[in-house]
């Protein structure tokens, strides 16, 4: 059976450098014979929480809108590459909404103490991809923090990051030297079961 690869794009530019970068990893993972999906955050209708805290009693969030079938993919796949431009230091606004409705699996783990995937010893990994235009060696810091949190929620592996800075320009990824190539090596690595997962995610930093 093949490994399944659900890639999020939470940039809000269509085919911008996040998205691109994304698209190119899954074209890596499917190279590996991985069997992926894309998906687009900003096609979505996905409201923030509200704390209202009812899922503190059932593990799941009761509003219903487009959360409850991204929530279907992220708990099905086997592989997930998050992609997130970076806006003032840390994940866009598009990227931390979906981050902060998964409270519910944090409820579901810490205070109902429930098993998030039934089956045991399933392999699940994670990989980030995070670019921005700053010039600052800082910027990626509460990148890996919130990933960190919201990978362990999910009960999967936090394996690679890829963090690109002094990118701005739409498309103008595609003339970095080795980002493209990096993607799709990373994206392709994700799928590999030969190699297991590492105590802490591996970095590619294009500085």
């Amino acid at each position: 059976m093949s490994v399944k690869v659900l890639g999020i794009s939470a940039s809000p530019r269509l085919k911008g450098n996040t998205d691109l970068l994304l698209r190119e990893a899954l074209a890596g993972a499917e190279s590996a014979g991985a069997q992926t999906e894309y998906i687009r955050l900003c096609d979505l209708k996905i409201a923030p929480c509200v704390e209202c805290n009812s899922c503190y009693e059932t593990g799941r969030c009761r509003i219903e809108d487009d959360y409850q079938s991204v929530f279907k993919k992220m708990i099905e796949t086997d592989r997930l590459i998050f992609a997130t431009p970076i806006f003032f230091m840390n994940v866009c606004a598009q990227a931390k909404i979906l981050i902060d409705r998964c409270q519910c699996l944090w409820a579901n783990k810490y205070v109902l103490k429930k098993p998030l995937i039934t089956s045991g010893g399933h392999d699940r990994r994670a990989m980030v991809i995070a670019l921005g235009g700053s010039k600052s060696k800082k910027m990626f810091e509460s990148v890996r923090l919130t990933m960190k949190y919201y990978f362990d929620v999910l009960d999967m592996q936090y394996s690679a990051n890829l963090f690109i800075n002094k990118v701005d320009v739409c498309g103008q990824i595609k003339k970095h030297p080795s980002a493209m190539k990096e993607a799709y090596r990373l994206g392709a690595e994700l799928v590999s079961s030969a190699a297991p997962p590492t105590e802490n995610p591996i970095d590619v930093e294009l500085m």
